[in-house]
């Protein structure tokens, strides 16, 4: 089971209260009106899978109900780190996946 800290409750807490809820950091279209259906498509149905390193969102939905990022290596599934939404995505290079530091790539 992951332990997720919440950055706005700023308490570590079981994965049990809380829900992934996808990709972080997606940017809508300026005007959704005026793309095509193939790029609202890839916009609203397309995602990232990386092996290593992701920012997701996620919503502490037992706790105070709200939505924050986390960085989570896919290869361990840990949380290296939490933040509220709004701030800045943390630079890739600053976080060293635990998968990554025995020598596979992250």
């Amino acid at each position: 089971m992951l332990v997720i800290k919440c950055p706005y409750c700023e308490e570590e807490r079981a994965e049990l209260e809380f829900r992934a809820a996808g990709e972080a950091h997606i940017a809508r279209p300026e005007n959704i009106a005026s793309i095509t259906d193939e790029e609202f498509a890839d916009y609203f149905f397309l995602r990232d899978n990386p092996k290593g390193l992701i920012f997701e969102r996620w919503r502490h939905i037992h706790g105070c109900g709200r939505f924050f990022n986390a960085a989570r290596d896919t290869i361990s599934d840990k949380i290296l780190l939490t933040y509220k939404v709004g701030e800045p995505m943390p630079d890739p290079a600053t976080l060293v996946a635990p998968s990554a530091s025995k020598g596979e790539k992250a």
